[in-house]
C-alpha cells in the first residue's frame, strides 16, 4: 500500500468511527421509545433529525469521499475485507450523494414522526393515525428511485436490491411463482387433512409472567448470553445491536397466545446469535453485522420455525413449560402442542402464521408494494386493496386495520423492499438444513439441552462473516451450491404432509 493509499484508508477509518458513534443515540432510541415521555418524542425528534444531518456530511463529504474513490482505486492492493468494504462504501456513498439533504432529512422526521402513529393505528385498529406518514414516505420513496435509477436497476428494483444485492422483481416474480403454484394446492390438501387443536390453546389464560419466565429459559437454551443481551418489550417485536456484545431484542405477551411470545422469542433470538457470533475482528470496521436482510432472516426463521417447531426441541423443553404452565396445561400432551404449534389455518397475522401459509402473507405485501412504486396503490386505496388480496389469496375478511395493513411497522419505518426477504430467507434456511445434514444429526442436536451445535456451525460458514462478503458468496459457502428454492417448497410439503398423513 503506498502513502497516498495509507492516507486515504486512515481518513476512511477516521470518520467511521464517527459514524460508528452517531449511530448509538439511533441504537438507543429505538430501544427506550416506547417507554419514553411522549411529551419530548418531539424534542427528540428534532436532535435525531440533527444527528441525522452530521452523519449526512460525514458521509456525503469530499474528504469521506476522496478517500473512498482512492481507495476503490487501489482496491486491488487491500486486504479482501477492505476490498469487500470499500466496494460497498462507493456504492452506497454514490448513491446518498444523489439524495439531497433537504429531501433526506425530511424523510428521518417523517419515519421517527411515524412509529408512535404506527402504535396509535395497530392498537385502535384505525388506519387514520398513520396514514399521512405512509403517504410522505412513499412520495420520498418514488422521488428515490428516479434519484437512483441506472440502467441496470429501475423503480422498485432499486429498493429490493437495497435490501437483498441483485434480487430483482423478475426474481422474485419467479420465486414466488415457484411457491405459490407449489404450495397452494398442497395448503388446501393440508387444511382438509389436519385435525383440530386441543381447546386448551384458545379457551384458556397464559399469565404474561409465566411467559416472560419461559422465554427468560429459552435464552439460554438459545445462548442468548446475559452479558451481552437484554430482553425488553415493544408493539412489534425486534432485534437490535451494538456491536457485538450489545445485542437487544424484544418481545409482545398476548395472554390469549400462549406461542406468540415463545416464537417471537426464537425468532428475534435466531437474530440476535447471528449479531453476537460475528467475528471480533470485524467490530471496528463496517462490515461487523448481518450480510443481508435474507441472510438474517434466514436465521431467524431457521430458528423459530425449523428448530423451534421441530418434535426434538419439544422433547427436551416441554417439560418445563408443563411445569411453568402447571395450572394452565395439566392435560395437554407433547402431541397436542406439537400440532398447536403446527396446526396451518389462514389467518390475518404474519408474525402469528404457520409456515406453510407465511410465505402467502408476504406476497400480499410484495404486490402491494410493487404496485405502490408505480403509483397505483397509495395511502387513500392501500387499506381497500390489502383487504381484498387477504380475502384472495387466504379467504378472510379483515375486521380492522390493526389486524390488517398497521399491524406491521415496516413500511412506517420506510423500509419498502423488506418484505420479500422474509420469504427469501426461510428459503434459504431449508437448503441451510439440508447442508448441515450432510455434516451432522441435526435432529438430535436439536434435542440438546441448547442449540450449541447448531450455532457452532452456523458461526463456522455464515456468521463469523459479517458483512464482510457478498450474501450470495457467504450461502454459497455455507451450502456448497447457489440458492435453489425447491429446497424450500420440498422441505415444507415433506413436513406438511408427515404430519398431517399425506401421500406425496
Amino acid at each position: 500500500m503506498n502513502a497516498k493509499t495509507g492516507r486515504a484508508k486512515k481518513n476512511y477509518e477516521d470518520i467511521n468511527r464517527r459514524l460508528r458513534a452517531l449511530s448509538l443515540p439511533f441504537f438507543l432510541h429505538t430501544w427506550e421509545e416506547e417507554r419514553m415521555p411522549k411529551a419530548g418524542k418531539l424534542y427528540r425528534n428534532r436532535q435525531l433529525v440533527e444527528l441525522s444531518a452530521m452523519a449526512y456530511e460525514y458521509q456525503t463529504g469530499k474528504k469521506y469521499t476522496d478517500s473512498i474513490q482512492k481507495l476503490y482505486e487501489d482496491r486491488a492492493s487491500l486486504d479482501p475485507v477492505l476490498k469487500h468494504e470499500i466496494e460497498e462504501a462507493k456504492r452506497n456513498t454514490d448513491k446518498l450523494a444523489k439524495v439531497p439533504k433537504e429531501e433526506y432529512l425530511a424523510f428521518q422526521n417523517a419515519v421517527l414522526e411515524a412509529y408512535p402513529k404506527f402504535v396509535e393505528a395497530k392498537n385502535s385498529g384505525s388506519f387514520a393515525p398513520v396514514k399521512p406518514y405512509l403517504g410522505e414516505i412513499l412520495a420520498f420513496k418514488r422521488k428515490y428511485a428516479v434519484w437512483e435509477e441506472t440502467e441496470e436497476l429501475k423503480g422498485y428494483d432499486i429498493l429490493l436490491d437495497e435490501f437483498e444485492r441483485d434480487m430483482t422483481a423478475e426474481k422474485y416474480d419467479a420465486f414466488f411463482s415457484l411457491v405459490k403454484g407449489e404450495l397452494v394446492p398442497f395448503l388446501k390438501q393440508v387444511l382438509a387433512a389436519q385435525k383440530s387443536v386441543h381447546p386448551a390453546f384458545s379457551e384458556r389464560v397464559f399469565p404474561a409472567a409465566k411467559q416472560k419466565a419461559f422465554c427468560e429459559y429459552l435464552g439460554g437454551v438459545m445462548l442468548f448470553d446475559k452479558n451481552k443481551t437484554r430482553m425488553g418489550e415493544s408493539e412489534h417485536p425486534y432485534t437490535n445491536n451494538n456491536g457485538n456484545c450489545d445485542v437487544r431484542i424484544t418481545n409482545h405477551y398476548y395472554e390469549r397466545d400462549l406461542a406468540s411470545a415463545i416464537f417471537s422469542a426464537i425468532h428475534e433470538m435466531g437474530h440476535a446469535l447471528y449479531e453476537l457470533q460475528v467475528s471480533d475482528d470485524l467490530q471496528d470496521t463496517m462490515s461487523g453485522g448481518g450480510a443481508s436482510m435474507a441472510m438474517h432472516e434466514s436465521q431467524s426463521r431457521f430458528f423459530e420455525n425449523i428448530v423451534g417447531r421441530s418434535r426434538p426441541f419439544w422433547e427436551r423443553h416441554f417439560p418445563v413449560l408443563k411445569e411453568i404452565f402447571r395450572e394452565e396445561l395439566p392435560d395437554v400432551t407433547l402431541d397436542d402442542f406439537l400440532h398447536y404449534i403446527n396446526h396451518v389455518s389462514a389467518g390475518f397475522v404474519r408474525t402469528e402464521a404457520d409456515e406453510l401459509t407465511y410465505p402467502l402473507h408476504v406476497l400480499i405485501r410484495y404486490e402491494i408494494e410493487k404496485e405502490m412504486m408505480a403509483g397505483r396503490v397509495t395511502e387513500e386505496n392501500v387499506e381497500a386493496v390489502w383487504n381484498a388480496k387477504y380475502k384472495e389469496y387466504l379467504g378472510v375478511d379483515v375486521p380492522n386495520a390493526g389486524l390488517g395493513v398497521a399491524q406491521d411497522m415496516h413500511w412506517y419505518s420506510g423500509e419498502l423492499g423488506y418484505f420479500p426477504t422474509y420469504a427469501l430467507g426461510s428459503a434459504y434456511a431449508a437448503q441451510m438444513l439440508a447442508a448441515m445434514k450432510r455434516d451432522f444429526d441435526v435432529e438430535s442436536a436439536m434435542g440438546e439441552g441448547t442449540i450449541a451445535a447448531i450455532a457452532a456451525w452456523l458461526k463456522e460458514r455464515v456468521h463469523q462473516y459479517g458483512a464482510s462478503k457478498s450474501p450470495a458468496e457467504i450461502f454459497e459457502g455455507a451450502c456448497g451450491a447457489p440458492f435453489d428454492a425447491h429446497y424450500y417448497v420440498n422441505y415444507l410439503k415433506e413436513k406438511y404432509a408427515a404430519l398431517n398423513g399425506i401421500a406425496l
